[in-house]
């Protein structure tokens, strides 16, 4: 069947290919319809009705209808799914009875408003995209007249693109036929972004409070949010959990979605963390992603108060600086009042600071909080102890003195909150241990300064100490000295020194045995068990010199004896000095001598020294007229004997490789 519609008009306007549709209203009955899609003036459109334009369809109908209609099969996938600004590709397929050649194919999009409008038409000798079109610029279509697979083309897919395509298929004579395919276009959106409040929340509130905003951007089409708690999602439950959600379209198309949780909090709800979990379609699926999770700050009343000593850890001693800290169950921390042996102390945020505690300073200390909102009191406690130990009692005290043969039993104790430990100690050594000390057969070395420590070993810091002089009566005891004999050049100055142990303190003089020579002391001192005194003695002859020491006991002395050196004049150091620089002198010949050797060596065994005809001419007897010349018989070079006056000889004269030349 054919159809051929012929168009007359008087104003002389003649429609193109695109400005006119064709479709056949109905497959089962032979009713065709025409579309003119024209821009004529509305001067031509009046000359157009006046003019009684015509038209004129001849319908060149087959003789004969056939029992059956040719048929058009078109297979289109139901939607086509593309991210943004991706290029998208729809397949219409389709079978159909006539050849391809005689085959018409037209692309159609349904508009937003519902109204059908081609964007592509094609056939076996044209194919045009519709000017001015939407798509006019961005689509392209393959595989047109080659085969029955047809793909249309979109690049660069914005979301006004998201529309309904139809593909309609027209045989010769097997009618018409159309697909459709709807592209959806995805977007997904940025991270999303999670911003929790950053006041306190209180759990005596009656209405669910604001906990955090959770935003995600630019999304197509709209994202979804849901929050969790603790990995449990948040759902609308009256009373206790709304979310409040805020859709803006934004001037690109793109969604932005904002959610608001607000909740009725708990005191368990300070340990929570909070999220949101954004899902969003993409081609294919849906994708979801989560923000970071977030904590909030419960505001609960206190039911308690912890109260413990922070500074110092351990046991307390006297003398220490004590911190004593509060701390209630509630948040945010109420203030506090401390009392301490029923006396109100002032604090420092929060904080009991006792300096220089005494063991006065043990007893109860109390914390009391008020709550702002209920104004109810809640009161903690704790026990301060201050450990002590007292001054060390000895028993004899300070000072004590004993003769000689005696016995002596001290004793050192002090009073203390904890066991204690004593030791003695000597010129700073380790004398004994115990709170008693006994000293047996007394004699002069046992005189001195004993000082006992007691400490309390369980508590670093905790001690005290005592000294004991003891003194050991009886008469001077001189400290002989080694050298009883001493040497000194003369007119040079010599120190002595006596050192004499007794109690009572020995009184020491000295004499010589040159009246004239005066013993000037520049020393004298007490030590712990006698004196000891320094003299200075100049040396101007042989002489003796005695240290006397006295007390009330009796007498001790000691003699020195010094031996005047005299120093003479000697040249020993201009000797040596001559000698020194004679001995440099021979060293530097006999080196000189070994180098010459070695020189004279290496010559000979490299033959740069004649030995005459045999070899073993005596180096050391050469003739005293003659000087010694060594010819070289090389082929290739002239050799010649020089004279004393410069002559030179033949060859045919130099018969032997060495020759003596007369001066």
């Amino acid at each position: 069947m054919y159809v051929l519609w012929i168009f007359e008009s008087s104003c002389q306007y003649s429609p193109t290919m695109n400005e006119v549709d064709v479709w056949m209203e109905s497959k089962d009955r032979p009713v065709f319809t025409l579309t003119l899609r024209t821009t004529l003036g509305r001067r031509d459109n009046m000359a157009l009705r006046m003019n009684a334009s015509t038209f004129v369809g001849l319908s060149l109908l087959s003789l004969t209808w056939k029992a059956a209609w040719a048929k058009v099969e078109v297979n289109m996938e139901d939607r086509v799914e593309v991210f943004l600004g991706d290029t998208a590709q729809i397949t219409c397929m389709f079978t159909v009875s006539d050849s391809h050649d005689d085959v018409i194919l037209q692309w159609y999009m349904i508009t937003k408003t519902n109204v059908r409008s081609r964007i592509y038409y094609g056939d076996r000798n044209v194919q045009v995209v519709d000017r001015d079109g939407q798509f006019t610029d961005k689509i392209s279509v393959n595989g047109m007249g080659k085969s029955s697979e047809v793909v249309l083309t979109i690049r660069d897919v914005a979301l006004e693109d998201e529309l309904e395509f139809i593909c309609q298929v027209n045989g010769l004579s097997a009618g018409n036929m159309e697909g459709r395919t709807m592209l959806k276009v995805f977007a997904s959106p940025d991270r999303p972004n999670i911003e929790g409040v950053h006041s306190g929340i209180s759990v005596s509130k009656n209405n669910p409070s604001k906990i955090g905003s959770c935003e995600a951007k630019n999304g197509y089409p709209r994202p979804n949010i849901t929050w969790y708690r603790d990995q449990s999602p948040l759902q609308n439950t009256p009373g206790e959990v709304s979310v409040v959600t805020l859709v803006t379209k934004e001037s690109s198309g793109l969604y932005t979605v904002q959610s608001d949780l607000h909740l009725n909090v708990v005191k368990e709800d300070k340990d929570s963390f909070f999220y949101c979990e954004v899902s969003y379609l993409v081609p294919g699926g849906t994708k979801m992603t989560e923000t970071n999770k977030i904590n909030i700050t419960v505001h609960y009343p206190t039911t308690s108060l912890d109260v413990w000593v922070e500074s110092p850890k351990g046991r307390v001693k006297e003398g220490d600086t004590v911190e004593v800290h509060c701390r209630a169950n509630g948040n945010p921390q109420p203030p506090f009042t401390f009392m301490h042996n029923m006396q109100e102390l002032e604090s420092e945020l929060n904080v009991l600071v006792l300096k220089d505690v005494m063991r006065l300073s043990s007893g109860d200390i109390t914390c009391t909080s008020l709550d702002l909102d209920t104004h109810e009191e809640t009161v903690g406690h704790t026990e301060l102890f201050v450990d002590y130990l007292d001054q060390a009692v000895l028993i004899p005290k300070d000072t004590h003195v004993m003769a000689q043969g005696e016995e002596l039993m001290a004793t050192c104790n002090a009073l203390s909150s904890l066991p204690t430990h004593t030791e003695w100690f000597k010129k700073g050594e380790h004398f004994a241990e115990g709170h008693t000390l006994t000293l047996k057969d007394a004699v002069f070395d046992m005189a001195g300064t004993y000082v006992c420590v007691v400490k309390v070993p369980s508590l670093e810091g905790l001690e005290t100490s005592g000294s004991l002089h003891v003194h050991v009566q009886g008469p001077p005891e001189i400290k002989e000295s080694t050298d009883t004999v001493l040497e000194e050049v003369t007119d040079k100055f010599l120190n002595l020194s006596c050192h004499a142990r007794g109690y009572p303190t020995p009184v020491i003089t000295w004499s010589s045995s040159d009246e004239s020579q005066i013993l000037k002391e520049v020393s004298h001192r007490q030590t712990e068990n006698g004196v000891l005194s320094v003299v200075s003695v100049k040396v101007t002859s042989d002489v003796t010199a005695n240290c006397n020491a006295s007390n009330v006991h009796g007498t001790d002395s000691f003699l020195f004896s010094i031996k005047a050196i005299v120093q003479t004049t000697s040249s020993a150091p201009s000797t040596t000095e001559g000698s020194g620089v004679i001995i440099a002198v021979i060293i530097i010949c006999i080196l000189l001598l070994a180098i010459l050797g070695s020189v004279l060596y290496f010559l000979y065994k490299k033959g740069k020294i004649p030995c005459g005809r045999s070899g073993k001419q005596d180096l050391t007897k050469p003739s005293k007229d003659s000087t010694m010349v060594e010819i070289n018989n090389d082929n290739t070079e002239e050799a010649v004997l020089l004279g004393v006056n410069g002559d030179k000889k033949p060859p045919s004269d130099q018969g032997d490789k060495y020759m003596d030349v007369q001066k």
